[in-house]
């Protein structure tokens, strides 16, 4: 941590993918809420959808086109069964995926859930500059997130790279010749 560089609050959107909650008994969402107010980062948006792969994707799109949404937490539906539809509709709108997201997160559960982690989908991209991030729906997993990888990578002190120092490039292309 470079303690010499300033904090940088990024503004994230809390979305929970569900059948059965509601806002008011959604705890995974809840907690992001808490984990993420707590570090210094502003609640721009909260947003509850049933497992519906449309929309999901016309949450996520509204939000990504959204200029005051730097992050997107999304809670719910990376399970395998048939509901499950939360990164089929991600990958419906990102731009890059990033594979070291979902990998690390498996990797780190491992630990608390034993080979049950395999069931995870979870995973993380870009999309018009707005990083995605698909976490399981339990508050286990959303913690294992973001105490192990969001909080430190969405930190723009962490050292030696993390995600919001790369906010400003997201959005580059590669010039024509």
């Amino acid at each position: 941590m470079a303690e010499a560089r300033p904090f940088v609050p990024v503004s994230i959107g809390v979305l929970t993918i569900s059948d059965s909650r509601t806002i008011e008994t959604d705890t995974s969402g809840g907690l992001l809420v808490d984990r993420l107010t707590t570090a210094g980062h502003r609640l721009a948006a909260r947003a509850l959808v049933r497992d519906d792969i449309t929309a999901i994707v016309a949450q996520i799109r509204a939000w990504v086109e959204t200029p005051d949404i730097d992050v997107v937490l999304s809670t719910g539906g990376t399970g395998v069964t048939g509901r499950d539809v939360t990164p089929e509709a991600l990958r419906q709108v990102l731009d890059k995926e990033i594979p070291g997201f979902g990998e690390l997160f498996r990797w780190l559960s491992f630990a608390n859930i034993g080979t049950s982690t395999i069931q995870s989908r979870a995973l993380a991209g870009v999309a018009n500059g707005t990083y995605l991030f698909a976490l399981p729906g339990s508050p286990g997993a959303c913690r294992d997130a973001w105490d192990n990888i969001l909080v430190h990578q969405l930190d723009y002190r962490h050292r030696p790279c993390n995600f919001v120092e790369l906010m400003p490039r997201l959005t580059e292309s590669v010039p024509t010749a």
